[in-house]
């Protein structure tokens, strides 16, 4: 699913109706009549709809709406926030379209407020306040009605975007509508899909209103990674299918009182579909390794008898690689400096592509010019916030604060693969491409996640998959899993052990939506 900004979105808008001779009015009936439709189908029980207009196109897709449901036999009212006068354009042909019975101008702070029964009696309230051009803070009559809409106990229905939601980024802009349900046009506006925005949208669903798929395609935009989209990477496998085809993967990890990170990502890119997995591991702890990873084969490496990866490790680990189709470091290392050497060291140095998490990330962190001088062509960083501001110089609240920004330029500065972690991870890839995740939940706020991702992400490399492939399939495989499990078990307890067991129904899940063809 394509996802926009809405400065994007009114580009589209001009190229539509300048380039190929759609008229705006087309596209607002059109945008109208999507709206009208899903209101039918979704509250078409109770026929009493309050809609709230403000003065742009936004106000004029709900005049639109208005007139086609007062048409279906619906008791229609009308509340504009500013004087008849003020609306221009296309919203002012629709306006004046309507009945002026239905229309109610509430331009002053406090008007508003003197109908909270029409609120009170409404089967459905339409938001068609704002839309996607807000850029500053709601005030006046707008927050007056936002707050309006939100304290009244019917459905709301969002046109486009919930109004007071920043159409790039998720951000509340002082207040926003809380909706059930929001039809967006075209395409899926960032703040519908990155958090706070997401989880104010209610149900979310894209509509047709007539801009040609190739306009919206060659759009500059993210793609937000939904079943439809992640079934479209992922492989079925052929019936003559062997391990030998499958990836042979090296994982570097484990530490003293670690042993359980290293596992699990070993174990995890076994459940992804990984052919081989070896995981090289410091030798005092081998054994308790080879209890911990069945499947998987371990490689002891020198430690001086500490439990920690120490430089004489380098070695046997480049000669481990031989043969292998990718290598994973960083899960349960620690930041002993000789570890973190190590690190630097198989950075540099690695021809194969590399997964880096974890501890392996705080050693780049500190030297992060590593990135610069590799052998490597391919390198997958999955850094947390913490780990991502460590790894830029900033602080995690400018990292939150523009996620894609962050995860843009860093991947575009140093030529690598970027998963950035958390609500709707961030996935860049040098070029400039970028990726949201739409699956996950809160239930894998829990330790250990990430070592299921690295061993994912892992493993598909390992099978072929082209590297920005691998970081947006594995990203929504691992989600899908925690999904999964929360469906079974609910949000609160899940372990990332119930999530690296669960992988394999995931990868079920979406192959078997693809062989049915169904979303």
């Amino acid at each position: 699913m394509k996802a926009v900004t809405g400065e994007t979105m009114q580009q589209l808008d001009r190229r539509t109706i300048d380039e190929l001779g759609i008229s705006g009015l087309i596209l607002m009936e059109n945008a109208g009549r999507c709206c009208a439709g899903a209101i039918t189908a979704a509250y078409g029980g109770n026929k009493k709809v309050v809609i709230v207009a403000g003065k742009g196109n936004n106000g004029g897709d709900g005049f639109v709406i208005a007139r086609l449901l007062s048409g279906q036999g619906w008791q229609v009212r009308v509340f504009i926030l500013c004087s008849p006068e003020e609306i221009t354009g296309d919203a002012a042909v629709n306006l004046q379209r309507l009945d002026e019975a239905m229309i109610t101008a509430c331009p002053r702070p406090g008007d508003l407020a003197k109908h909270g029964s029409a609120f009170a009696g409404a089967g459905v309230i339409v938001d068609a306040i704002l839309g996607t051009g807000l850029k500053s803070e709601v005030r006046g009559v707008y927050a007056e009605a936002i707050d309006l809409v939100n304290s009244a106990s019917a459905p709301v229905f969002a046109v486009d975007i919930p109004s007071g939601v920043d159409s790039a980024s998720g951000k509340i802009l002082g207040k926003a509508v809380r909706a059930d349900m929001t039809v967006t046009f075209a395409a899926a506006k960032l703040g519908c899909i990155l958090y706070p925005g997401a989880e104010l949208c209610g149900t979310l669903q894209v509509a047709d209103i007539g801009i040609p798929e190739q306009v919206i395609a060659d759009a500059p935009g993210c793609e937000f990674m939904d079943h439809a989209a992640a079934r479209k990477l992922l492989r079925p496998r052929g019936r003559q299918t062997h391990k030998g085809q499958c990836g042979h993967c090296l994982i570097v990890a484990g530490s003293s009182g670690k042993t359980g990170a290293a596992a699990m990502a070993a174990n995890s890119a076994v459940r992804a579909g990984a052919g081989l997995v070896t995981v090289a591991v410091p030798a005092l702890l081998n054994p308790t390794m080879e209890i911990k990873t069945t499947e998987a084969m371990s490689l002891p490496v020198p430690d001086g008898g500490t439990g920690f990866f120490c430089g004489d490790a380098f070695k046997g680990i480049m000669t481990a690689a031989a043969g292998k189709d990718v290598i994973a470091v960083g899960p349960g290392l620690s930041f002993e400096p000789e570890t973190a050497d190590l690190v630097r060291k198989i950075v540099s140095q690695a021809a194969l592509p590399l997964v880096v998490d974890a501890d392996g990330l705080n050693a780049i962190a500190a030297q992060p010019e590593v990135l610069q001088a590799r052998k490597s062509s391919v390198v997958i960083l999955t850094p947390h916030p913490g780990e991502m501001a460590r790894l830029a110089g900033i602080t995690v609240a400018d990292v939150e604060g523009d996620r894609i920004g962050v995860a843009k330029s860093f991947s575009s500065r140093y030529k690598v693969f970027l998963i950035l972690k958390g609500a709707r991870t961030i996935i860049a890839s040098p070029d400039g491409e970028i990726a949201i995740n739409g699956s996950g939940n809160p239930g894998m706020a829990s330790g250990g996640m990430g070592d299921v991702l690295t061993g994912v992400v892992t493993a598909l490399v390992g099978q072929g998959y082209p590297p920005f492939f691998a970081c947006c399939l594995g990203t929504f495989i691992h989600g899908l899993s925690g999904d999964l499990v929360a469906t079974e078990k609910g949000e609160i307890g899940i372990s990332a052990v119930d999530v690296q067991e669960s992988l394999p129904y995931a990868f079920k899940t979406l192959l078997s939506n693809a062989m049915n063809g169904s979303s």
